[in-house]
């Protein structure tokens, strides 16, 4: 049974993405915390909802500021790529990194104050959130220096491929929806001329209030790539599990405000709208088997909506 500290979904998603070594990161994962606390001279407070990392409050010790200590298996992978984001970022637009102990696979992070989420915005307010999310952008998108660690966003187009190859039908996507994804996929990244660093996941939970500057985005997948890809999560965000219809009216007027406020053609926001949402889908698809239910989001829905331009 879940300790405390590792609360059922957590332990689900570890497994599933890590497999064992999922397992024995859960299982040393309160004698982690103990000894990252001690070491960093961290007091631990309230744990944040719980998916893939272990996430919590901290107060550093030493002054007294507040922090955010997060947790994960140490490997190379999501944390080590957020670690390299964030140190690029440095503060601009993104909470700091202030700690980074890659053989702990733990992460010491600014704490956005007040730490609202953009998405406390809707539904009254969707033009506002939006406009946040922009603001963010263009605060994170910059040219990547010479030596940037961050992996190329057309390392992704693997990602379509291995779909079609596990599944030859229209389960669990339908398949011309995936292979016209991923070959318009590898025409946006093949005829950019605007390589920035990407956040790779903004959307409304990763960008909260905070007093440093109006709005700090969290948690970046962190690519080097086109800027337009950017575009793509705020349109099946938040909750994509809700099927709402007024939910999927709100992305047309989202595509012209993103199309203004990045300087793109909309037609382009469109294109990597649609991909992107069949991406995400396609991500959800890497667990599913024959003897499951198809499970599909929002994200199908706003790939099934933006088809038709494309």
């Amino acid at each position: 049974m879940p300790s405390p500290i590792t609360p059922p979904a957590l332990v689900r998603n570890a497994v599933e993405t890590w497999g064992a070594d999922g397992r024995r990161w859960l299982d040393a994962l309160p004698t982690i915390i103990d000894a990252v606390a001690d070491d960093w001279r961290l007091r631990i407070g309230r744990m944040f909802e719980l998916s893939y990392h272990w996430v919590a409050e901290a107060t550093q010790l030493d002054d007294g500021s507040p922090a955010v200590l997060k947790l994960g298996p140490p490997q190379p992978g999501h944390l080590a790529i957020e670690a390299a984001a964030l140190g690029l970022y440095d503060g601009r637009g993104a909470v700091r990194l202030l700690k980074h102990d890659p053989a702990r696979g733990a992460l010491l992070l600014e704490r956005a104050n007040p730490g609202t989420l953009a998405r406390t915005l809707l539904p009254d307010k969707d033009e506002e959130a939006t406009a946040a999310v922009i603001t963010i952008m263009r605060r994170l998108h910059r040219t990547p220096p010479p030596d940037c660690p961050l992996p190329h966003l057309s390392t992704e187009s693997a990602s379509f491929k291995d779909h079609l190859r596990r599944f030859p039908g229209d389960d669990p996507l339908p398949r011309h929806l995936v292979d016209r994804a991923g070959s318009l996929f590898d025409e946006l990244c093949s005829d950019t001329t605007d390589q920035v660093v990407l956040h790779g996941d903004l959307h409304h939970d990763n960008v909260l209030k905070a007093t440093r500057e109006p709005w700090l985005a969290i948690d970046p997948h962190g690519y080097i790539g086109d800027r337009g890809y950017d575009a793509g999560a705020l349109l099946y965000n938040p909750d994509p599990d809700d099927r709402d219809e007024d939910l999927l009216k709100l992305v047309p007027a989202r595509v012209e405000q993103l199309a203004d406020g990045m300087s793109l053609p909309r037609e382009r926001v469109e294109a990597w709208g649609f991909v992107t949402a069949v991406l995400s889908e396609v991500w959800t698809a890497e667990a599913w088997t024959p003897t499951q239910p198809t499970q599909t989001t929002r994200a199908l829905d706003v790939a099934m909506h933006l088809s038709r331009r494309q």
